[in-house]
């Protein structure tokens, strides 16, 4: 068990969009579960869908009545309506217990899990991709998410992620790395970083091929 919702970068040009968000998940209705909205403390509805890998921990272990922590996806629809993919929750204080069971773990077991709060506080957000599109004296910019494929049969399209803030001209075409908050239905930058000029970026083709030869 990761001692984080969010982990760790392990590339410079690793590409993700990945947050928390707490709130209280209404499901469309019983038949139609993984679709629905997460209301926030403000009462803001934001569309929302439950991914696959986390619809039976949600429906066993999860009291959908209460707000939690969830690890999300987001997404823009339409190009402007913030959208978000539930991945996970975030909840060490309810969901140790059954971990610790499961595992066959004894609570002396070094889980550093016990605190539900986390340092970057509710609805950050970890941004890191191309900048494609920026305007800065209307505070608006576009980050170019690229994904892994799932298989190899399957190509897994890029997409794109909407922001309010201010980043340079002269940053298009760089890999950013940006902290984000939610507020409402917007992501707003808090900060970023340029890691390098998307060109720099290692050649998947070449990587592959590099790894067929060691096989």
């Amino acid at each position: 068990m990761q001692n984080h919702p969010i982990p760790s970068v392990t590339d410079p040009f690793q590409y993700r969009a990945i947050g928390i968000v707490r709130g209280v998940y209404k499901p469309q209705d019983d038949d139609n579960f993984t679709r629905g909205v997460l209301v926030d403390s403000k009462g803001n509805e934001i569309d929302s869908v439950v991914l696959g890998r986390v619809l039976t921990l949600i429906r066993n272990h999860v009291p959908l009545e209460k707000p939690h922590l969830w690890v999300v996806y987001p997404r823009c629809r339409n190009n402007q309506n913030l959208h978000l993919q539930i991945t996970g929750i975030w909840e060490p204080s309810t969901l140790k217990k059954d971990f610790v069971e499961s595992e066959g773990l004894n609570e002396a077991s070094n889980l550093k899990v016990d605190s539900d709060d986390l340092l970057e506080g509710d609805d950050y957000f970890s941004i890191r991709g191309e900048l494609i599109f920026t305007k800065p004296e209307e505070k608006e910019l576009v980050i170019k998410i690229r994904q892994k494929p799932r298989n190899q049969k399957k190509k897994a399209l890029p997409f794109k992620v909407n922001l309010k803030g201010e980043v340079p001209m002269n940053y298009l075409k760089n890999f950013i790395s940006l902290n984000v908050r939610r507020v409402d239905y917007q992501l707003f930058v808090e900060d970023f970083q340029i890691i390098g000029a998307v060109s720099q970026q290692p050649n998947n083709n070449k990587s592959r091929k590099n790894l067929k030869k060691e096989k």
